[in-house]
């Protein structure tokens, strides 16, 4: 009884302290927020926030996924460039892990800045992550704008339809939704790297995707895999396959003139080209794939 009487009697005590603990920590929370703030740039992405989560995707590129890295060299050391890829895994760990595939084996440490469709800034937290990190909301303009900065930009073409596949139609290829990046390329005189992404699929095997609610929550679907909705947020852990990102040749263009760029038959033309490029990739390397998880 006596013990007992010491702990009510220090309850008080406890209570403050977890209070002051807790208020650290909010404090902490809310500098980091301004620092990131203050340093972000007319895009959102923050170098301290990247910085500071790096490791955790680090842990993901080289423990986790294993990433495997064919063609780093195709990519430019300087100068703007477009980088073109399959798309795939329900959350887009694919834009991220081609980011560290870059930043890690050009000895420039070069950022990659990645286009993202509008309903991923939808999702709470995932959405200012995202934007954090380097992405960028989807369009003709804001890809422009950093290839003038000198960025390298991604993108991913399928668009929403290559992201929310069903695991029946993993890895085929979908139609290019958006052939802007050829505009694009003949505009800036820049060059495109067609990319092939292996592993991203089996992230998060999508067996059924429902349209009903979405569209009130700002999403293009409900996603459900063997795992979420099913674990609550555990179910949004991604599944750990082995990957491989392969950087084919680059295709130039600096051949072509203004024009051609309102040209829809020279668009779509160009356009095919690359995507035959990353569909060969996509079925050589699976090819050579000995399982979904080594």
């Amino acid at each position: 009884m006596k013990e007992s009487g010491n702990f009510n009697s220090n309850i008080p005590i406890y209570v403050e302290l977890a209070k002051s603990m807790a208020g650290r920590f909010i404090s902490k929370i809310e500098d980091f927020r301004r620092e990131c703030e203050n340093d972000a740039d007319r895009f959102g992405m923050s170098p301290t926030f990247l910085e500071r989560v790096r490791p955790i995707f680090q842990f993901l590129y080289h423990d986790y996924f294993r990433v495997d890295i064919c063609g780093a060299d195709n990519v430019p050391k300087k100068g703007p460039a477009i980088l073109v890829a399959n798309h795939s895994g329900t959350i887009p760990y694919d834009a991220t892990m081609s980011h560290l595939a870059v930043y890690n084996n050009l000895k420039s440490k070069r950022l990659v800045r990645f286009l993202v469709d509008d309903f991923i800034f939808n999702i709470p937290v995932l959405g200012k992550v995202i934007e954090r990190i380097g992405g960028v909301r989807a369009s003709f303009e804001n890809a422009m704008e950093l290839l003038e900065d000198g960025h390298i930009v991604m993108i991913f073409p399928e668009g929403i339809e290559g992201i929310g596949k069903l695991y029946n139609e993993r890895y085929q290829l979908q139609e290019f939704q958006r052939a802007g990046f050829v505009r694009l390329a003949i505009k800036m005189k820049v060059p495109v790297i067609p990319v092939s992404i292996v592993g991203a699929e089996e992230i998060h095997p999508l067996i059924w995707k429902s349209k009903k609610f979405a569209e009130n929550l700002g999403l293009p679907y409900i996603p459900f895999t063997p795992t979420f909705p099913w674990l609550g947020p555990l179910g949004l852990v991604p599944l750990p396959s082995k990957w491989k990102i392969t950087f084919n040749k680059p295709v130039s263009f600096k051949k072509f003139r203004a024009a051609d760029a309102r040209k829809n038959s020279v668009v779509k033309r160009e356009a095919a080209k690359v995507r035959e490029t990353i569909l060969k990739s996509l079925k050589r390397d699976l090819k050579k794939r000995k399982s979904v998880w080594e």
